[in-house]
């Protein structure tokens, strides 16, 4: 199991909770996971292509996991991922 982060503006889909817990190996595995709990929760964070939206950070750990092996990076037992959209304004 690995703790899963959800920012307010999902929250909806998980009804209203902010940490929710996943199963899988890989990052993608653990959202392949979240959708079946919630489902829409998936094609809110990936494309048609099963790649994250460009405006979607994921964070294993204290890494962004674009940093690492993208959706294909591995996760342990008590991993934490956040998911943080990309902020806009000025």
């Amino acid at each position: 199991m690995v703790t899963v982060y959800i920012p307010t503006p999902l929250r909806r889909l998980t009804g209203g909770q902010s940490r929710v817990q996943a199963t899988g190996s890989t990052v993608a595995e653990v959202i392949e996971n979240l959708d079946q709990q919630f489902p829409g929760l998936r094609d809110r964070l990936m494309d048609e292509n099963g790649e994250f939206k460009r405006f979607i950070s994921i964070y294993l750990n204290e890494d962004e996991i674009r940093t690492l092996k993208g959706k294909d990076t591995p996760v342990a037992e008590g991993d934490k991922i956040s998911i943080v959209p990309a902020m806009a304004g000025g």
